[in-house]
């Protein structure tokens, strides 16, 4: 049986969630900065608990989308 390529087709733009963050693409995001932005409300400001990237980051409806993907696509067994 064929596997099926299902995040091709999803039309993920790599990159945006680091350059949103303002973290390098090379860099891996803090899982406690996903945590800290998946559990803030939208319009909410959240301190960057590492020294990468922006000090403060404003919780936008699309940088919630991205981070709840990431914190998902972490998860899959490659």
């Amino acid at each position: 049986m064929v596997k099926k390529k299902w995040i091709q087709k999803v039309g993920i733009k790599r990159g945006a969630l680091s350059n949103q963050l303002g973290i390098l693409e090379k860099d891996n995001i803090p899982v406690s900065l996903i945590e800290m932005i998946v559990s803030a409300k939208i319009g909410d400001v959240v301190i960057n608990p590492s020294k990468k990237g922006k000090k403060k980051i404003k919780v936008t409806r699309l940088l919630k989308l991205r981070t709840v993907l990431a914190k998902n696509l972490k998860r899959i067994k490659k």
